[in-house]
């Protein structure tokens, strides 16, 4: 049992902003109105949030154990971090191994996250990662958008059966959730942000489109009853121009629940890297308008890290343009993905419009239920930089002497100068816990009401954001104290939240013949058995 005496609240879900009061939680870890005896911390003049959730994440499978290889020399120990008072010094790494992701996430109050990416014809050994990953709680989502047999399904006209060939992958996989990576593949990848590139048709399709891909896959999420809804990452990522593709894009989830992957990616002007430029107003406008679309920004921060997309083209891309090491995974009749070091440097004009996208989506998006703080980790830079980001987006004049630093040729390409909203300590504690926790229909997590789970960041009011949001007096996770004082107290094992949706009981005999035509892989090693799923916890589906 642990009471939490006299901090001040933060607990949006349940419309508590600031509120000085007890936070008991009981010996099975769930959060309960009183407790009679066990440990008291006095949070006296401390902030009490829920534990943080990542909606969007790299942390485990062949993609980042790719990265970590290609970066041996960046690894480090994360208890030396931990202990560390400067950020930029690179004692994260750019990549950390399991076990180290999951001591810094802790470190800052993150007790959840979402792995982003899974083939399920490696997810095994992504679900293995996941359960060496000490401390933090999990969900994963399922690539689907270029899967053969789903698309025969959908070109077909065939839809209830697409429905229980997407049932049928969730659970051969154990993910929570379904992620859409540029749907229709190669062949819908064009420079330029042409948005006609979303409604031609792909070759070796007569009827299917991107844009139906992407319309038909959110409304099939939505039905099977999904807690998260369609996890998309548009097409043509990263290039310049490529705001009207998005835009395109999100014209079909007209009525449908979906989550947008790493906005900032996909805001861009222009017609070249030189003309390069912000487009966020656009993109913001449309999620002002649409309560029933969440996103995540992909926020970029300046420093080394490494590029991991099944965006493949993309990757190749960036490897030529900076003639770094890369690399590149191909997973057959499921995706692919490559992988490429990259530095985001300020004196860069390119990345230093990178940088004010990201916050600039986060300041424009009225609601702040709709947009979570990433950095789509890796990519945009690493998760441990969390603390640079909220100090920015709470401190304007902070952000004004960031902004001395950059080119100021690119001041008439962003919107940041003309920005002066600060976030309050209420609207971050959204940003990083109750908002995430939200869109992934994760009801238990960002959340201190009765009967949640019992995971709390306390931090220690300070002038110093960054420091503030980066050395958490206390993490306690399902009522254990994880972290005290900058200092790993107890290393528990998380589980993993793993969604199984109802499927015609036949699929075995459908799939098959099909399995067996497309794939080198046997179809009775395919699915993954339940025993590789560290701790899971089966969650049902919403209804339809």
């Amino acid at each position: 049992m642990l009471r939490i005496k006299g901090g001040r609240v933060y607990d949006p879900a349940n419309n508590t902003n600031g509120e000085i009061r007890d936070l008991c939680i009981s010996d099975d870890g769930k959060i309960v109105p009183s407790v009679d005896g066990g440990r008291v911390i006095d949070a006296t003049g401390m902030i009490v949030f829920p534990g943080g959730v990542d909606p969007h994440t790299h942390v485990a499978g062949g993609a980042i154990n790719f990265a970590r290889a290609m970066t041996p020399e960046d690894h480090r120990w994360a208890q030396a971090f931990l202990r560390s008072r400067d950020r930029r010094s690179g004692l994260g790494g750019m990549a950390p191994t399991t076990f180290a992701t999951g001591y810094l996430y802790a470190g800052m109050g993150w007790t959840t996250v979402n792995e982003a990416a899974v083939p399920v014809m490696s997810a095994r050994h992504t679900h293995e990662e996941l359960g060496d990953i000490p401390i933090l709680d999990k969900t994963s989502l399922v690539l689907m958008a270029n899967n053969e047999i789903l698309l025969d399904q959908l070109d077909a006209g065939n839809y209830e059966r697409a429905k229980d060939v997407v049932a049928w992958y969730m659970n051969a996989a154990r993910t929570y959730g379904v992620k859409a990576v540029n749907p229709g593949g190669v062949a819908a990848w064009k420079w330029g942000g042409d948005a006609k590139q979303v409604t031609s048709s792909i070759a070796g399709y007569s009827k299917l489109t991107p844009g139906k891909i992407v319309a038909q896959l959110a409304r099939i999420c939505n039905e099977i009853g999904l807690p998260h809804p369609m996890h998309l990452h548009c097409n043509n990522l990263g290039a310049p121009g490529n705001i009207s593709t998005t835009l395109e894009t999100l014209k079909h989830l007209e009525g449908q629940r979906a989550h947008i992957a790493h906005s900032q990616f996909h805001a861009y002007g222009g017609n070249d890297w030189d003309t390069m430029r912000s487009e966020t107003t656009q993109l913001a406008d449309f999620f002002n308008a649409h309560p029933n679309i969440t996103t995540d920004a992909g926020a970029v921060v300046f420093g080394d890290t490494v590029t991991i997309s099944a965006d493949g083209p993309w990757q190749y891309l960036l490897y030529e343009l900076t003639g770094r090491k890369w690399g590149n995974l191909d997973i057959e009749n499921e995706t692919g993905c490559g992988i490429v070091p990259y530095s985001y440097k300020p004196n860069n004009i390119v990345n230093a419009v990178q940088w004010a996208v990201g916050l600039e989506l986060m300041l424009l998006i009225n609601d702040p239920w709709q947009v979570s703080l990433s950095t789509d980790h890796p990519n945009g830079g690493c998760f441990w930089r969390y603390p640079e980001i909220i100090h920015l987006l709470m401190n304007a004049d902070f952000r004004r002497e960031c902004l001395s630093q950059v080119p100021d040729q690119i001041r008439s390409r962003i919107t940041l100068p003309e920005i002066d909203r600060e976030y309050t300590l209420y609207e971050v504690a959204i940003l990083m816990s109750a908002g995430p926790a939200r869109s992934l229909g994760l009801t238990q997590k960002g959340n201190l009401g009765k009967g949640c789970d019992g995971d709390v960041a306390i931090y220690q009011e300070q002038d110093n954001i960054a420091e503030m949001f980066g050395s958490p007096r206390y993490v306690i996770k399902n009522g254990e104290v994880i972290i005290e004082d900058g200092h790993i107290r107890n290393t528990p094992d998380g589980g993993e939240f793993i969604v199984q949706p109802e499927q015609d009981p036949e699929m075995a005999d459908f799939m098959r013949p099909l399995f067996e035509e497309c794939y080198t892989m046997s179809f009775d090693n395919y699915c993954v058995e339940m025993d590789r799923v560290a701790n899971p916890t089966i969650l049902s589906t919403l209804d339809g």
